[in-house]
């Protein structure tokens, strides 16, 4: 989900982030997600983004979780995470040493007179036309969360039939040794 008027970007390069990114490894076991996402429910902690799949290792799911940094304190958040039997553990990864990605599937309003400006947009952010119909494009693009934004908010005046994002998944960056 996104709303441009409560984007989580500060807008600044280089400026702390106004959210947490929690990368929280689980016991991939029935009941586990609802615990989790019911922990911030009780304690009023609005969650942006919950993204949870499977790990490499089909035991453990992975639980990213996007919040607020005004309204959730880090380390109550996790003091109460670490109390969940099936939480394994737990990370915060800082958006700034982080790679973060987002999938954004988008139907558009697309004339005939207007369709090659829609697809020469989305070829511009690396973007793909999934289906085409009459009067409407199908797109796809998984990208950084900003980038998503920028492209929502240029699609927006074509007109914006159906939109859907999957919520934010991240992992560490890994260290680069210099040779």
């Amino acid at each position: 989900m996104s709303a441009p008027s409560t984007s989580l970007h500060s807008g600044q390069a280089g400026a702390s982030p106004r959210y947490h990114v929690l990368s929280v490894l689980v016991e991939n076991k029935a009941g586990v997600l609802a615990r989790v996402s019911n922990l911030f429910a009780r304690r009023g902690y609005n969650i942006y983004s919950l993204a949870v799949a499977p790990t490499d290792d089909e035991r453990f799911s992975r639980i990213t979780i996007v919040v607020d940094v005004e309204n959730a304190p880090l380390e109550q958040i996790v003091k109460q995470l670490n109390k969940l039997i099936n939480v394994i553990k737990i990370s915060e990864l800082d958006p700034r040493d982080s790679m973060e990605r987002e999938l954004l599937l988008c139907t558009v309003k697309a004339a005939p007179d207007v369709r090659s400006q829609i697809i020469e947009l989305v070829e511009l952010f690396d973007g793909r036309v999934l289906d085409v119909g009459h009067d409407e494009l199908t797109l796809s693009l998984d990208e950084h969360p900003g980038r998503l934004d920028d492209l929502e908010e240029l699609l927006r005046p074509y007109g914006i039939i159906d939109l859907q994002r999957t919520g934010r998944v991240a992992l560490p960056r890994l260290e680069h040794v210099a040779q």
